[in-house]
């Protein structure tokens, strides 16, 4: 038996990169997957790709995760389609960089409202079918909630997924009288095609982070996914309001030179 057999998965940002990822592992594992990203071809060509595997996926409308309507008409397609949600991913989400000195405000709440609101609007419109379902909810927070960075100039990724990480243990507070769970994993510095266009670019100063990650190398969507199917399937029934790093003790190690 796979060990998301049946389950149905509510997966935010399936366009590309991890949410891309998880959607395709998440259906490998049995799930009925429930895709969404604003960029709708991207999402169906995810959903394309899961049904050349023999999974099951439905990407029902564009999905913009900052407007309540869109949030409130993909949830209930989902629940429409399928009868039940079971698991929520709430991954979709925007990054502006810039220093806090010079970066415009719209920058800042255009990145919180994408990365922080939409985690909640999801969380909202899902709850009435994840508490019947005594299902869960993943969120996808970031090592820039948890630390500052030399090199990165990210305060409002910072504050936007340091709230995540906050909500996500609310989340679990409320939702364990119904059975539901709610848990966070913050990968470190991923290997996407988006990471691929900033912070690992040629002139990006962090492009050579990998050597100074403690296991050596920057870190694979296959890595996120791995503590994705954990957290959301029966192996993980009583675990609630966690917060996983996934970014080779780059946030637990001190910097210095390796022997």
């Amino acid at each position: 038996m796979k060990r998301l057999d049946g389950k149905v998965a509510l997966i935010s940002g399936t366009a590309r990169g991890i949410g891309r990822a998880t959607a395709v592992r998440f259906a490998r594992e049995g799930a009925l997957v429930v895709g969404g990203d604003l960029d709708h071809d991207g999402a169906l060509d995810t959903m394309r790709l899961i049904a050349r595997e023999g999974g099951t996926a439905l990407v029902p409308v564009q999905l913009d995760v900052t407007e309540e309507a869109s949030v409130r008409t993909w949830v209930s397609e989902a629940a429409d389609a399928f009868g039940a949600i079971d698991i929520l991913c709430a991954n979709a989400g925007t990054v502006r960089f810039g220093p806090v000195a010079t970066q415009p405000y719209t920058d800042f709440a255009t990145t919180v409202r994408a990365e922080l609101d939409s985690v909640w609007l999801s969380a909202q419109a899902a709850w009435p079918h994840l508490t019947a379902a005594r299902g869960c909810i993943l969120t996808i927070g970031s090592t820039a909630g948890i630390s500052g960075s030399m090199t990165n100039q990210r305060s409002a990724r910072s504050a936007a997924k340091g709230g995540v990480i906050s909500l996500t243990r609310q989340l679990a507070a409320e939702g364990a009288p119904h059975g539901l769970r709610a848990n966070c994993i913050s990968p470190g510095l991923i290997d996407t095609e988006g990471s691929r266009t900033n912070l690992l670019a040629a002139d990006h100063p962090m492009r050579s982070i990998g050597r100074h990650i403690p296991l050596g190398r920057c870190g694979t969507s296959d890595d996120v996914t791995n503590a994705a199917v954990f957290l959301a399937s029966d192996e993980a029934s009583y675990i609630t309001g966690s917060h996983l790093v996934v970014d080779g003790g780059w946030s637990a190690v001190l910097p210095g030179h390796a022997p």
